[in-house]
């Protein structure tokens, strides 16, 4: 089967089917997280945050999403 015959049959499937579909693939990925390539340039910004962390205090999960609530 091609890959856009996949799709094709995939896309008949009720978005929740889809949705579902998407998260045992990602699962399947991330199993092996060796095997996401990962950008230079990602790598570069981790390292640099690890080499000179922000002197402000960091945000809880609650403040980061009434912020975001708030720019949207």
């Amino acid at each position: 089967m091609t890959p856009k015959a996949l799709l094709d049959q995939i896309n008949q499937l009720p978005v929740d089917e889809r949705i579902k579909l998407v998260e045992d693939i990602w699962d399947s990925i991330a199993v092996i997280p060796e095997s996401v390539p990962v950008p230079e340039s990602h790598r570069a910004e981790l390292d640099r945050r690890l080499d000179h962390p922000s002197p402000d205090p960091s945000l809880s999960w609650d403040e980061v999403q009434a912020r975001l609530r708030r720019q949207g």
